[in-house]
């Protein structure tokens, strides 16, 4: 048993958090593609990495998709409530701090 949770359910429910992630995560990238645009998009892109620790959050199930989520909840309230752009999250999140 794996969390209280036999191997099998455990593994469908991992399956299941990463089938949800990537749909999170297209449908997100399609409203900022959409916002910003694609060609906008692809100039505006810096070459910020994620955390190696970011790949070990697929084995969390839902874990990706809360991240996802937890993003959607940072362009919503700091950056479109406070009068920014699409453009300026899309910078603050593939840019490093001291690139702008």
């Amino acid at each position: 048993m794996i969390a209280g949770m036999y191997e099998q359910d455990f593994a469908a429910i991992l399956l299941f958090g990463i089938i949800l992630n990537f749909l999170f995560s297209f449908l997100f990238g399609w409203y900022l593609s959409i916002n910003i645009g694609i060609q906008e998009m692809m100039l505006s892109k810096g070459d910020k990495k994620q955390p190696s620790w970011m790949v070990l959050t697929l084995l969390i199930p839902f874990a990706k998709m809360g991240i996802t989520l937890y993003r959607v909840t940072i362009l919503q309230l700091y950056f479109l409530n406070q009068g920014h752009s699409h453009k300026d999250f899309w910078i603050y999140l593939t840019q490093e701090n001291n690139e702008k």
